[in-house]
């Protein structure tokens, strides 16, 4: 039961719903108790965990509210992927092998950008590259819809502001985000171009991110806003300064809460507290304030082709008379057209081993959700908020039958070019489950509105009668809230446990004699010398240094010294902060003493011939120090940490990487993430950046950031003079790094509708109090995932909604609240379920799955548990929708690349077998299946390639087949032919021919639509890279995986069993 936000405080904090799994718990009763100390009035709520063993700890594995047939460990429990154990090997058949790509590969130029790397290189980690890209907004009278924010149609324009307007312009607006990517069917249009070419760009394998090319060259379009009288209630603005959102106050004025969880209130396991008066829940559900019911198909009780219900005919069982709104136009009179069309072509049986060419030739997008026209413009953007199935079972035995998994995907705190912002001095919340307004209630009149999740009748506060956008008494339905899927919050003061904290950044280097043998520290030094201006925050930034060999230096910083003070700590058994006042100080008052410490830094220890590494001890001074106000930690680690606390030994055996048995993917110790549960009690995020050419046992050292809402960062063998390419890499994302938003102090809750449950939640976080997430850090890269079930029948419901609410603090010191809501039909047939599912929502929901299978039980199984996957819903697809029996392997055109998207994570470094597969290298591929978002673990999953040789006008491999032509190597390469191209080339030259202005262009296009930085490889035939080059054709057999023919020959043979 969740605490109400007006529960005694008698009762515990984290109290509600069920009792945790304990694999959510600290050991040892390290938990986050700390009080906090300093100038903050509350203290952070106690909490002391259950005792777990040492070594039992999954460092990929998702944390569980229940346990639902899973595997059960010693004092840990792991969700296991709902599919049937596949005993057998796969059985390889002979076939044709896909020779379609070599062709092309040998007579031409193809680039792909894969996201698999070559050894020397790494798997990237997420975020947006916005070198020249110039900030882009859409003016606001280019609006048409009548509807305000509407995804796909741009901001809406106050009517204070148009021409003629007596009235002085609304304050509220929308405002272009700086730097920021623009987004297909979000707020604005895409104002992008592509690069001149002469004709139209074919990728063999179509590209992922939703982006146009940049124009090459021209000026930079204007940024358009309208200014606003400060006195209004509600602001929007510019998204490049929203950091986050906060979570919801009580509208009745509730008193304040001492803990997230009753702040925040309404967990997803908490029955709702029904007054009296609810009106009755077995009503039909209607959806929206003057929407009608949803389209005839989905309703089963109109023909084809009969005109859907209008406002009129919703009916409430308490009486009450709908409340007039105004139509939204014509088209919805008829609904059921487009339903149809979509069932034939998302149901039409696809042979799959007769159409061989099922890739689409334009970016695949997440379907559609067989909504009305009008509610689904109003739904969250698919890029934030995706479920796995757009048509929801209406019961569990449905959903079993369909042998699919239902999931969500968020991606809430991605970088938006329009960000509806409102400031007001009330948020009105349901106040039974406590979800926010949003565009899928009803309003029963203009006094009362019905939440889409639990059904309660809730009064509509005075103020909210007011809408600031039309200065219209009267109108709560036209709302800013009630016109936006995802719109943030400044949140008021009900929603701080204490005073929001400053942003704080503490570096700590390791400064062994390995580290500086690699040169990364004058790399990291000066990137940080450059961006030291550009790091999020404002007058209260904190910043402060330690390095470490053997022992811990702290770096004195405080006014009137001339020059920075080493402090060094030799007692690393028992650590403590000299002089803790000097070692964290303001950035803006002591910058010339910070510049003079990176500038003089990378030569301090140039002699140093200390090769142990103290990284336990010297990330427990970090958490000392950062305990009284939180913040964030950046580590550089070298090698393996052999010394004090948190020292680990190899585990890595080079002849043994074959077998899927027996690799160590679990923590050989418990220390990093009980270190973790207590940097997340204090709101301190660990990221880790390892720099290492021998085993570090990244599965150990992971979990100081997994579960502290923190990132990882690998770099393969990096070396300043032997790697250069790495050094790039470095410098790039590490700007990317220090200069994206960052909210601190943060915790999100998702809900859903009544009769669905959230049971598993995949990402970097701590689950606190069952279902509430707890982000000391959160970051734009960051993705999520969480599994459901229908616990109850969703009888009677022709909708459901799901809605995420995140809470934090921006580098500016506000809290605030970010919240995405998403609507989704309910059917009652299977055909309805396949023609809803989305293949790379799936996809990535399995991959999320399979790591947890690979910690829990073994590869192996993680890799049975992913064909199994394919091979039982196509089997069910088979007996029990498909009428006709037909030969050959048959998918739903819906489900058509599920084969191959599975195939080729089979082929990802996380779950492949064979030598070549360093185990740091699959952990850290692992730790990116949890972590990145859904578009760019695509795009690592199943790469995009291009043919780039007649352009006219991750790692990035560009191969040069032995026929390519003459032209293409002179004036893009820039060598005389083919026998003349190096073997390690890395860089295109920047010629002044039209190609090559053209290719690099293209090329850097590319880099710019991920947040990690790919290497660009120029591969021949005789490259000794051609094999990580073939890795990436996932429809060719490799010494670890069939090749697709033979796969799908291979599933033919289990379905037809």
């Amino acid at each position: 039961m969740a605490q109400p936000a007006g529960a005694p405080t008698g009762q515990q904090p984290y109290s509600n719903g069920p009792v945790q799994n304990q694999l959510m718990h600290s050991p040892d009763g390290q938990g986050y108790s700390p009080a906090v100390p300093g100038s903050y009035s509350h203290q952070m709520p106690a909490k002391v965990p259950p005792h777990q063993s040492s070594g039992q700890y999954s460092y990929s594995g998702s944390q569980n509210v229940s346990q639902l047939n899973n595997y059960q460990g010693p004092g840990q429990t792991l969700n296991r992927p709902p599919v049937a154990a596949f005993s057998g090997s796969p059985v390889q058949q002979p076939g044709p092998v896909p020779q379609g790509l070599l062709p092309v590969l040998q007579n031409s130029a193809a680039v792909s950008s894969a996201g698999s790397f070559p050894p020397g290189a790494s798997p990237p980690v997420l975020s947006n590259w916005q070198y020249s890209q110039p900030p882009v907004s859409q003016p606001l009278g280019a609006q048409t819809s009548p509807l305000a924010g509407v995804p796909g149609t741009g901001s809406a324009q106050p009517p204070s502001s148009l021409p003629g307007s007596t009235n002085p312009a609304g304050s509220y607006q929308y405002a272009a985000s700086p730097g920021a990517p623009l987004l297909q069917n979000s707020y604005m249009k895409p104002g992008s171009a592509p690069p001149p070419v002469t004709q139209p760009l074919t990728p063999l394998h179509p590209p992922r991110p939703p982006l146009g090319p940049p124009p090459v060259g021209g000026s930079p379009r204007p940024s358009t806003a309208v200014a606003g009288p400060p006195s209004a209630q509600f602001l929007q603005k510019s998204a490049a300064n929203q950091e986050g959102d906060a979570m919801p106050a009580a509208s009745d004025g509730s008193v304040v809460q001492n803990s997230y969880d009753a702040i925040e209130g309404g967990g997803l396991m908490a029955a709702p507290h029904y007054s009296p008066a609810a009106p009755n829940l077995k009503m039909n559900r209607s959806v929206g304030y003057s929407y009608p019911a949803l389209p005839p198909g989905y309703q089963h009780t109109s023909p084809p082709g009969a005109p859907g219900m209008n406002a009129s005919a919703l009916q409430y069982p308490d009486g009450s008379k709908h409340f007039h709104q105004p139509a939204m136009g014509t088209n919805h009179l008829t609904a059921s057209m487009g339903g149809l069309s979509l069932q034939q072509e998302g149901l039409r049986p696809v042979n799959l081993l007769q159409e061989r060419n099922i890739l689409p030739t334009t970016l695949l997008k997440a379907p559609v959700p067989n909504l009305h026209e009008d509610i689904q413009k109003l739904n969250c953007n698919p890029e934030l908020f995706r479920c796995t199935l757009t048509n929801i079972p209406q019961t569990q035995a449905l959903l079993n039958k369909a042998k699919l998994p239902l999931g969500l995907l968020l991606h809430p705190f991605k970088d938006l070019s329009q960000l509806p912002v409102v400031t007001s001095s009330i948020i009105v919340r349901c106040r039974s489950c406590r979800t926010y307004i949003n565009p899928f209630v009803s309003f029963l009149d203009q006094r009362r509105w019905k939440c889409n999740l639990c059904y309660r009748v809730n009064d509509v506060p005075e103020e909210f009668l007011y809408n600031p956008v039309t200065r219209v008494y009267g109108e709560p339905h036209k709302r800013p809230e009630v016109q936006n899927a995802t719109i943030e919050f400044m949140a008021p003061s009900e929603y701080m446990l204490r005073p929001p904290q400053p942003p704080v950044y503490l570096f700590v280097f390791d400064v062994s004699h390995n580290a500086i043998e690699t040169g990364y520290l004058d790399t990291v030094c000066q990137t940080l010398l450059d961006n030291l201006d550009s790091l999020p925050g404002n007058t209260r930034t904190k910043i402060g240094f330690i390095t470490f060999d053997s022992t811990i230096h702290f770096y004195g910083l405080q006014e009137g010294l001339s020059q920075p003070q080493m402090l060094i700590v030799s007692d690393i058994e028992d650590v403590f902060i000299p002089m803790p006042e000097n070692l964290l100080v303001n950035l803006n008052e002591n910058k010339e003493l910070i510049q003079d410490l990176l500038k003089t830094l990378p030569q301090m220890f140039t002699k140093s011939l200390e090769t142990q590494s103290a990284l336990g001890p010297a990330l427990q001074a970090a958490f000392k120090l950062m305990s009284p106000t939180g913040g964030r930690i950046t580590v550089f680690q070298t090698q393996l940490p052999s010394v004090g606390m948190g020292a680990l030994k190899s585990r890595e055996e080079p002849n043994q990487r074959a077998t899927a048995k027996d690799i160590h993917l679990t923590p050989s110790t418990d220390f990093y993430k009980k270190l973790a549960l207590d940097c997340s009690g204090q709101q301190v995020a660990v990221d880790l950046f390892l720099l290492s050419g021998q085993y570090s046992d990244l599965a150990s050292l992971g979990c100081i950031s997994r579960y502290s809402a923190g990132s990882v960062y690998y770099y393969q063998s990096y070396h300043r003079k032997h790697n250069p390419v790495q050094v790039e890499k470095l410098q790039k994302e590490l700007k990317r790094y220090l200069t994206r938003k960052i909210g601190f102090e943060a915790v999100m809750r998702i809900r859903c509708t009544k009769g669905l449950s959230i049971h598993t939640f995949h990402g970097n976080f701590f689950v606190r109090s069952t279902d509430l997430l707890s982000l000391p850090n959160v970051n734009p890269d960051a993705g999520y995932a969480v599994q459901m079930s229908v616990e109850e029948s969703l009888t009677d419901m022709q909708v459901v909604s799901f809605q995420s609410a995140l809470l934090y603090t921006s580098s500016k010191g506000e809290r605030r609240i970010r919240v995405h809501t998403m609507c989704l039909p309910v059917v009652t047939t299977l055909s309805d379920v396949y023609l809803g599912a989305d293949v790379q929502a799936i996809t990535g929901l399995l991959a999320n799955m399979a790591v947890d299978r690979s910690v829990s039980a073994t590869l192996s199984d993680a890799r049975d548990a992913l064909v199994n996957a394919v091979i039982d819903s196509l089997a069910a697809y088979r007996s029990s929708v498909l009428s006709i029996q037909q030969p050959g392997l048959t998918a739903p055109y819906s489900l058509r690349l599920f084969p191959l998207y599975i195939l080729a994570l089979l082929k990802q470094k996380a779950f492949q077998t064979g030598t070549n597969t360093r185990l740091d290298e699959r952990i850290f591929t692992m730790c990116q299946v949890k972590n990145q978002p859904l578009v760019y673990l695509m795009l690592m999953t199943h790469p995009s390639l291009y043919k780039v040789d007649n352009l006219t006008d991750e790692v990035m491999f560009l191969w040069i087949g032995k026929n390519c032509g003459q032209g293409f190597i002179t004036q893009v390469l820039g060598v005389p032919n083919y026998g003349s191209i190096p073997q390690n080339m890395t860089h295109l030259p920047e010629l002044e021919t039209a190609e090559s202005i053209r290719t690099r262009a293209f090329i850097s296009w590319l880099r710019e639509q991920r947040p990690f930085f790919p290497i660009l490889y120029i591969i021949k035939d005789e490259s000794p890279l051609k094999s990580s080059f073939l890795q990436n054709m996932i429809e060719d057999r490799t010494e670890s995986a069939l090749s697709y023919y033979e796969f799908l020959l291979h599933i033919q043979q289990q379905v037809n069993k």
